[in-house]
C-alpha cells in the first residue's frame, strides 16, 4: 500500500503543508518513523519528540506552529487521532469479516431468533430462545446460553460466553474470552461449609459498551448487574454481582470491583484499582492506579493510594515519606547530642 500526501490529506479533509507528491508507504509511531512513514503529534506541547526524527509526514492539530519545523511535511486537522486512525486503516485494513452468513458447523437451537445479515462462524453455540439482532458478528467458539438477547451490530470475538438470560445492547464489542453472567462469588458459610447462594439474576449491558479480553461480569443474586451506556472496559477486569456501573465509565486493566458497588457517569478507574463491596463512586471521579477504595468517593474527586485518599493529600504523604531517611539521620544526631549534653550535666552536678 502506498499513497501521496495529497491523497492522504484529502482522505482526512486536512490542510497539507509540504510536498504533495511525497510517497507514504506505512504508518508508524514517531520514535520508529522513517522517510516513508506518516506519524502524528496530538499534543503541541510535546514538540521535543520531533528533534532529530526522520519522518515522511506528521498529522498535527490546527494550532501547531509549523514555522518551527519547516523541514517536516504536515497535515493539519481538527482531530488528530481520528485522522490518524483513518490513515492507519487505509494502510492496514481491518479484517473483521469471518464468514458470509451462517456456518453449517454452528450449533443453533431451533427456537433461536436470528436477525438480518448476521455472521455466525463455525463452532458457535446458540441456546434456546436466544434473540440475535441484525448485523451481529459471532466469531468461532462463542457460546450464548438460553434466553439471552444480543442487540443489533454487536460483535462477539472468539470464545465469548454469555450465560443464560444475559442482555447485550446494540453496537457492543466483546473481546475474546470475556464471560458475561457467571455466578457471583457469594456463599452461605453458617453451617461450617460454603454453600453457593442464589444466582437467579442476570446481566444487562447497555448500547455502545466495549469489554476487553478475559474480563468478567457476574450475574445479580436476584436482580440485575448493569453496565451503563457507552462504558469502556479494558482487559482482565472483574465486576462482581449486583454492581450498577454508570454511563461512559472508563475502567482500565485489572480493576476489581466487589459486589453491589455503584458508580455515577464518566468515572475513570486506572489500572489495578480495587473497590470493596457496597461502595458508591460519584460521577466524574478519577481513581488513580492501584487505588484501594474503602469508602464512598464524592463526585469529581481524584483519589490515589491504599487506602485511597484525595490526590493532593496523598502527594503530601509521599513527599513526607521520601524525607524519612533524612529525618531518621537527624533524629539519631539529635539523640546523640541530647545524650552528650545529659552526660555533661550529670558530670558537672555537685
Amino acid at each position: 500500500m502506498k499513497a501521496t500526501l495529497s491523497e492522504l490529506a484529502a482522505l482526512v479533509n486536512g490542510r497539507l503543508l509540504g510536498e504533495p507528491s511525497q510517497q507514504i508507504t506505512e504508518v508508524a509511531p514517531i520514535h520508529a518513523a522513517k522517510e516513508s512513514s506518516i506519524s502524528f503529534l496530538s499534543n503541541v506541547n510535546k514538540t521535543s519528540l520531533l528533534q532529530g526524527i526522520s519522518v515522511g509526514a506528521l498529522i498535527v492539530p490546527n494550532d501547531f506552529h509549523s514555522d518551527e519545523f519547516p523541514q517536516i511535511n504536515l497535515i493539519k486537522v481538527d482531530h488528530v487521532l481520528d485522522a490518524f486512525g483513518k490513515i492507519a486503516s487505509f494502510f492496514r485494513p481491518p479484517r473483521l469479516n469471518i464468514v458470509q452468513g451462517i456456518s453449517p458447523l454452528a450449533n443453533i437451537d431451533a427456537s433461536a431468533s436470528l436477525g438480518k445479515n448476521v455472521q455466525i462462524a463455525s463452532g458457535v453455540s446458540i441456546g434456546k430462545d436466544v434473540v440475535l439482532g441484525d448485523h451481529c458478528v459471532l466469531y468461532p467458539g462463542v457460546v450464548i446460553l438460553d434466553g439471552s438477547v444480543v442487540g443489533d451490530s454487536t460483535i462477539l470475538f472468539p470464545n465469548v460466553v454469555l450465560y443464560e438470560n444475559t442482555i447485550i445492547g446494540k453496537n457492543c464489542l466483546l473481546h475474546a474470552n470475556c464471560v458475561i453472567g457467571a455466578y457471583g462469588f457469594g456463599y452461605d458459610s453458617s453451617n461450617g461449609t460454603h454453600q453457593l447462594s442464589a444466582q437467579l439474576g442476570c446481566v444487562e449491558i447497555e448500547d455502545e459498551v466495549e469489554i476487553g479480553a478475559c474480563s468478567t461480569v457476574d450475574r445479580g443474586t436476584y436482580g440485575t448487574t448493569k453496565i451503563g451506556y457507552g462504558t469502556k472496559i479494558d482487559n482482565h477486569v472483574m465486576i462482581a454481582h449486583n454492581c450498577q456501573i454508570g454511563r461512559y465509565n472508563l475502567i482500565c486493566a485489572s480493576v476489581g470491583i466487589a459486589g453491589s458497588t455503584t458508580t455515577g457517569d464518566y468515572v475513570v478507574m486506572a489500572g489495578r484499582v480495587g473497590i470493596r463491596d457496597h461502595i458508591h463512586i460519584g460521577s466524574g471521579a478519577v481513581l488513580g492506579a492501584m487505588a484501594g477504595i474503602m469508602a464512598n468517593v464524592p463526585e469529581k474527586a481524584r483519589v490515589v493510594g491504599i487506602p485511597a485518599t484525595p490526590e493532593k493529600e496523598q502527594m503530601k504523604k509521599q513527599v513526607a515519606l521520601s524525607k524519612l531517611p533524612e529525618m531518621r539521620r537527624e533524629m539519631k544526631s539529635m539523640q546523640a547530642a541530647i545524650a552528650k549534653l545529659s552526660n555533661k550535666i550529670e558530670s558537672e552536678s555537685p
